[in-house]
This record gives C-alpha cells, structure tokens and sequence, in this order.
C-alpha cells in the first residue's frame, strides 16, 4: 500500500496544475510565419521551437465562423454533432435569428445580454475536467466576445466573461454564478469602458524604427504607419477588432488568476482565453495591411506576457498550453473589381434567390409563402404548409435542388435530406458534417468562387471558392517533446 500511494504522489507531482487553452480568431500559419523577424523569444518563437507545432490544422466540415469553430474545438466533433453551425440561426418557431448563446432565463452580470451554453449538445473538455474531479476543478473563459467565451466555458464553469458590445465593461452571465470579487475590483479600479476613449492604436514599429514591411510591394499604396482612436459610436467593435484587445484579455487574465483559486492545488484547472488576429474592423489585409502586421507582433508580446504569468503561478513545468486558431479568414467584397481582370464573378442576392424560389414553387403547387426565411446560405421551407397541402416534402426538397442549381452563381445547392441521409464524397462529407438537423435550412446553396454574396442585413461576402489556408495548432509543456508537423490534422482532435 505505501509503495502504491508513493506512485500516485509522483504521477500526481508530475501532473500540470494549469491547464491553460488559447484559441487565436482567424490566426494563419502563413502570417504567422511571414511576421517572424518581428517576434521576440518568449512568444511565438517559444511555441515553434519548444512546442509540438502542426502547421496545418483544419476544421472538418464547412462553412466555418467563430461560434462554430469555437465549439468544434471546445467538444472534439462538428455542428452536426455539437448543434453550433454558425453565430445565428433562424427558428422555426419564431422565424427570428436566433443568438447561438442567447438564454432569456439567465440575466447578464454588467450586461443587458442574457447568455447560456444551453444550446450546445455536447460536453466540452472543462464539463469533462468538472465531472472528472466532482466539481474540485477551477475552469475559466475570457474572450473578447460572448459567443467563444461562453462556449468554450462548457456546462459546469466556474465562469465566462467578455466585453459587452453595449458599454466596454467586462461581462458574464448569472448561469455560471454571481460575478466575482476579482472582476468587481477589475471593473471598479481600471475599467476599460472609461479608459477605452484615450486609447491610441499606433504600430509598435513605425517611423525610422519600422524596417520591415511584410506588405509594402503589394498594399496598392498603403501606409506602413497609422494611428486609431476609438471615440465614435462604434467605438467598442472597432477596439474588439484591434490589436489592443488583446492586450485587455490579458489585463483581465492577470486580474482572474491573482483573484481566484486557479492553480493553486494539486487539482489540474483549466483557464481557456481567446484572443483576436484578424484583420481591424474585420477589413481584408488589402484595406489594413500594417494593421495586420503589428496585430501579430502585439499578439506575440501578448502571449510572452500569458507565458510568464503562468510560470509564475505553477512554475516551469505546472503549466500545460494548447494554442489553436479558429480555421478560418472573414472575406469580404468591395477590395477589388475583379471583373477588370476579367475574372469570373458575379453578385448572388440571397433574398431575390428565396423570393424567385417562391414564386417557382407557388407555379408549382399553387400560391402561398413556402420559404419561410433565410439565414446565412440557408434556405427555410413551411413544413407546416407543406404538410395542410399534402404536398410530397422529399419531391419539393428536389424541386427547390433543381431550381436553385440553374440560378447564375450557384455551384451547388444541397437538400436537408440529401445531407442527413449520408455524403457521397469528400467535399460533401464537410458541408454535411458543417449542418445541423434542427438549426440549419433546408436547402443549402453554395455559390460559385468569387462571387460576392449579399444577405438579407446588407453585408457582402466573397465566396472564396477552393482557396486554401493553413492553420496553427501548438502543443507546449511538461512531456512535450519540440518537434514541427506539416500534414494536415482536424480540429476536431484538439480536444
């Protein structure tokens, strides 16, 4: 028996106190890499060269957002599983969008959001970590917006707190318990809604100091230097999408491990942080290409910084990371006329889409409203019309197929029974392992490279085609031996 209890003190020795997961909004292997000059040692170069680093981690299903990816990440299965396929989807009970964590039975904390994990199917790793030491595990979530934080929290955290999109302040979610000492001190003391007016977002290097320019031979005249205030009315979104955010995750960070019981015994907690690397006001590299640059040389100090801290909570070995990306780039239209290049494009509307649909099907089986809404790519039908018409459902699913792969733009459209009755290949398999039964549309239509996409709320999107990017996923700490990986993994092995 004394021998026993000796091994289980050493494998309990060995066992990290912290647990810490990083997942990076939209951070790319190849500007990783491309922004290296710029980087000191305890960041990024730390990761590459004394951490396991896969070059190239990929979501396995499409189409990918935050919410989704966050959730795949988080629970080791797709939004087929999971029940996440995207930030918003359409009830069919209201048909309003639906808020993937809205939850009217739980009031916000600093906040008017109401907020729950409750439409998330599966357990996560901290439900996981929870359940397996009956709750004696501390798990956090702090994110710059409610959707990751909230999700990547799980069921049974301790806590998930962003930045409210209304007031700057950080925010949760009575779900999870009152708001905490520590973050009341945070909010009292140095408050980012009454600081965020003063900041000044200037590039680390600039003047006679910036030397290196990653983009300078193909931003069609930008400026290496700039300089943004956040004073307007979309002050708050504007922040949340500069490099400075992240700077104010690890502000609260600090404040959440000196104010909690993270790390502080022999059982393993888990902090998961997420932190931003797209482009400022979600514009592409060719409208903010310096932006870009210095968001990656700040991320790099950033996480120095995150680095340090834990060892000093757990020391050198008591602390395990995991930094991933969400697997995917926003695109948007407008950068360019690709027509003058004389390259295929075109503009899909989805609403005229949906109203011609209507009218085909009112030909049809005679007229009424048949499309109750759209979403995103996603087409919704009446079933409940349908079903007072006596109307065959699989017979007008391949009527909507048919129609909708006629239209100009339109590369393939999939039908809901199509993709729950199983895939026939391999691009197929990802946008059916991207739906989910309860939440997605009917019809799924997916237009052709190119091609700019206007939703109902007026945003355009650019349809990227088969255009591939590579994502990182890093592994560092007590048992990790430093080695680099370049075949593709799925994201959904994270966890």
């Amino acid at each position: 028996m004394l021998a026993l209890a000796g091994v289980d003190a050493a494998a309990a020795d060995k066992q990290p106190r912290l647990f810490v997961h990083i997942l990076v909004d939209q951070l790319r292997t190849d500007y990783l890499e491309a922004f290296s000059p710029l980087y000191g040692e305890g960041g990024f170069k730390r990761l590459m060269t004394g951490g396991r680093y896969f070059t190239d981690a990929q979501p396995p299903y499409v189409p990918v957002d935050r919410a989704s990816a966050a959730a795949t990440v988080v629970t080791g299965t797709t939004p087929a599983v999971h029940g996440i396929p995207s930030l918003k989807w359409l009830s069919r009970q209201t048909l309003q969008p639906v808020y993937c964590v809205d939850d009217a039975q739980y009031k916000g904390l600093q906040t008017t959001e109401n907020s729950s994990p409750a439409q998330l199917l599966t357990t996560t790793v901290a439900d996981e970590l929870e359940v397996a030491t009956g709750q004696c595990a501390v798990t956090y979530a702090i994110a710059p917006d409610r959707d990751m934080a909230v999700l990547m929290a799980g069921h049974v955290a301790d806590g998930a707190f962003w930045i409210s999109d209304q007031t700057g302040s950080w925010c949760g979610t009575s779900y999870y318990g009152d708001y905490p000492a520590w973050a009341s001190v945070y909010e009292r003391m140095d408050p980012l809604s009454a600081r965020i007016g003063s900041l000044s977002w200037k590039p680390v290097y600039e003047g006679a100091n910036a030397g290196f320019h990653y983009f300078q031979n193909i931003a069609f005249g930008q400026k290496a230097d700039f300089q943004h205030s956040f004073t307007d009315a979309s002050r708050i979104r504007q922040f949340k999408t500069s490099a400075l955010v992240n700077e104010e995750v690890y502000n609260f960070v600090s404040r959440c491990i000196e104010g909690s019981y993270l790390g502080r015994d022999n059982v393993p907690d888990l902090l998961s942080i997420g932190l931003y690397a797209g482009g400022y006001e979600r514009k592409s590299v060719l409208l903010a290409p310096s932006e870009l640059q210095d968001t990656y040389v700040r991320l790099d100090r950033v996480l120095a910084d995150l680095f340090a801290l834990f060892e000093t909570l757990a020391g050198k070995d008591g602390a395990f990371v995991v930094l991933s990306s969400t697997g995917y780039s926003d695109t948007y239209g407008g950068e360019t006329d690709q027509k003058a290049y004389r390259i295929p494009s075109g503009t899909f509307s989805m609403e005229r889409a949906s109203m011609l649909l209507n009218m085909y099907l009112g030909g049809l089986y005679g007229q009424a409203q048949y499309v109750e809404g759209i979403n995103g790519n996603n087409i919704y039908l009446n079933h409940k019309l349908i079903e007072q018409r006596s109307l065959n459902l699989n017979e007008v699913l391949t009527r909507c197929e048919e129609f909708m792969g006629q239209m100009s733009g339109v590369r393939a459209a999939y039908t809901a029974r199509n993709l729950a009755l199983g895939a026939w290949d391999k691009e197929v398999t990802r946008i059916a392992e991207g739906w989910s039964r309860d939440r997605s549309g009917d019809i799924l239509v997916e237009v052709s490279p190119g091609w700019q996409v206007t939703a109902t709320d007026g945003t355009v999107s650019v349809h990227p085609g088969d255009a591939y990017y590579a994502y990182p996923l890093f592994f560092m700490g007590p048992g990790v031996a430093a080695a680099r990986f370049v075949a593709p993994v799925s994201s959904a092995a994270i966890a």
